[in-house]
């Protein structure tokens, strides 16, 4: 696999150029701490090193973050909403360096068809730990300066290309906690005719506290989840 299109120098985007609402997220990015992201972190040694491309634009209705739907034949988190990732490829580079944003460049534009030329990053969050399937992730946050067409690349693995507005991701009536009869309890979403749950829906939780976005919402209302994780 080749480098995304037009990515060279990405990573090395700072905060300047973004909208004035994505600014007090790129300021907190600066000094978050994995435990303030979550209690699963990687472990000292081993994981699958990954990366997730946490990508805002501004759409219809505001603000607006991108995700997909994995296929339903996938061997791992199948039918999942997610971010666009994946694992790093050698030719990624570093997974102490840039690796990490360029492989989640590469996953969005070849689940996606994502243009990379138009994504100005800003910020790599420290990487968390899937234990299900033992991906080490790297979130990298990112603004969609310029968007470009997407849609899901290969069906066996994208069922479905979205984004959903910020605004019904605070919306406490799209709000609740997850319950897996495996113990797992945490955030989700309902939105967009489906259900975000596990990392993904954790990150968002954490992204809209630390962007200062976050409303009240009831923590008590239990969505249980009868399939595995």
């Amino acid at each position: 696999m080749t480098r995304p299109r037009g990515a060279a120098d990405l990573g090395r985007s700072g905060p300047g150029g973004l909208p004035r609402w994505l600014r007090p997220l790129a300021d907190a990015a600066l000094t978050i701490t994995a435990g303030q992201l979550s209690t699963f972190l990687p472990p000292a040694a081993g994981g699958r090193p990954s990366a997730v491309l946490v990508l805002f634009g501004e759409g219809a209705k505001g603000p607006e973050l991108l995700l997909l739907e994995r296929a339903t034949s996938l061997r791992e988190h199948a039918g999942q909403p997610s971010f666009p990732g994946g694992s790093l490829d050698p030719e990624d580079g570093d997974p102490e360096g840039d690796g990490p944003l360029f492989a989640a460049l590469r996953e969005a534009e070849e689940e996606t068809g994502l243009d990379p030329a138009g994504v100005q990053v800003f910020a790599t969050l420290p990487r968390l730990y899937i234990p299900v399937s033992g991906f080490v992730v790297s979130p990298v946050l990112a603004w969609w300066r310029q968007p470009s067409p997407v849609a899901p690349m290969d069906p066996g693995e994208t069922a479905r290309v979205f984004t959903v507005p910020v605004s019904e991701l605070t919306d406490r009536r799209h709000r609740g906690t997850a319950v897996h009869p495996s113990g797992y309890r945490g955030p989700c979403f309902e939105v967009a005719g489906t259900l975000v749950w596990g990392f993904t829906a954790g990150v968002i939780d954490r992204v809209l506290h630390f962007a200062g976005w976050e409303q009240p919402w009831d923590r008590d209302r239990e969505i249980s989840l009868d399939h595995g994780a």
